[in-house]
């Protein structure tokens, strides 16, 4: 963890559902968190997108200290089209595996 006074963690994710067919991109400041409410909103039945989609699998994420940066980098990469998110994702993570175990 980091302890140094001014600095901070925001992360930009990509989630996915089983069968890895709908993605949903997020920007949050406490991913092990946000994973977990992704989970908690699908079994309660929370009407969100993520929710209605079964979208809780992590497959990409991206570290940054500061959230104007991290703010910038999730709004850009919502407008990338599928096949540009796939290559992102693949490059990051080439076997497209879950990867909540990083943040339990």
């Amino acid at each position: 963890m980091n302890t140094q006074i001014g600095f901070h963690s925001y992360y930009v994710y990509i989630i996915t559902n089983q069968n890895r067919s709908t993605f949903y991109i997020g920007v949050t400041n406490n991913l092990k968190a946000r994973l977990v409410k992704h989970k908690e909103n699908i079994e309660l039945k929370v009407n969100s997108f993520a929710a209605k989609y079964y979208i809780e699998h992590l497959v990409y994420y991206e570290k940054f200290t500061w959230i104007q940066e991290a703010i910038v980098r999730e709004k850009e990469l919502k407008k990338w089209r599928r096949e540009k998110k796939l290559e992102l994702i693949k490059e990051f993570n080439p076997n497209f595996e879950f990867l909540n175990y990083h943040f339990e």
